[in-house]
């Protein structure tokens, strides 16, 4: 079921896939209608939490994609770091196992209290986009099919407090009906017709993932290496209009 409450805009975020802080303000300054950006390893490692600051700054919503993957004791210390910036979302590899989700979970949500704020979503890492069935089989030694094993890694999240789950736009749909209406589903790997497909292995158009049961959509390129990226992403927005009810 495609939840309802939000606006279609708000389903769409944007990567702020640059190398540096005067790019990130540059494509934020081009990009004024969207409400939501997705900080990752990059540009954090670039400006660290000085853009996540200029983000909210400008009442914008933030992802904070850095997919955490360590020890349990490693990544309730990083969730608790994490937690005090305020984001929306934040990202930690399924494949941690159980015991480091857990601990993710209960550290973020007592850090957020600790201080006061709101703690963010936290969502598994299922399998990169970038990873086909075939990769899956041969280069990672992985013997079960690529959407039950998304499947597994989205339910193991799901049993150990984790608020949601990235996914291909191909196994969204699955992931939704087994994981139901309170699991945050978010999908990357998302190309409308007109834009290249690039690196990406397992992707349909925005408007097919939304009605598969996604919740945001993660549009990168067709959007911000678009010769006019604010009318790129009016036109996604407008394509999604049909299907966001």
């Amino acid at each position: 079921m495609v939840k309802t409450q939000m606006n279609t805009s708000e389903r769409i975020i944007v990567p702020l896939d640059v190398p540096d802080e005067d790019s990130a303000i540059a494509l934020v300054d081009k990009l004024e209608q969207v409400t939501f950006f997705k900080v990752g390893l990059e540009l954090f490692t670039s400006t660290g939490p000085k853009i996540l600051d200029l983000l909210k700054s400008r009442q914008k919503r933030i992802f904070l994609d850095l997919k955490f993957h360590d020890i349990p004791n490693t990544i309730a210390g990083a969730c608790r770091s994490a937690a005090r910036y305020g984001v929306d979302l934040l990202t930690i590899h399924a494949t941690c196992g159980t015991d480091a989700l857990k601990a993710a979970s209960e550290a973020t949500q007592e850090e957020a209290a600790k201080v006061n704020i709101k703690p963010p979503k936290l969502i598994a890492i299922t399998l990169l986009t970038s990873i086909s069935s075939r990769q899956l089989a041969f280069d990672l030694k992985i013997p079960l099919e690529l959407p039950e094993y998304a499947l597994a890694m989205a339910l193991m999240a799901q049993e150990t407090g984790l608020d949601g789950a990235v996914c291909s736009p191909q196994e969204v749909a699955q992931l939704r009906q087994t994981c139901k209406d309170n699991f945050l589903l978010v999908c990357p790997g998302v190309r409308p017709t007109w834009a290249d497909k690039g690196d990406q292995k397992r992707s349909l158009t925005p408007a097919q993932a939304i009605a598969s049961g996604a919740d945001y959509l993660v549009i990168g390129r067709p959007i911000t290496a678009a010769a006019d990226p604010q009318l790129a992403w009016q036109r996604i927005c407008e394509e999604l209009i049909n299907v966001s009810g």
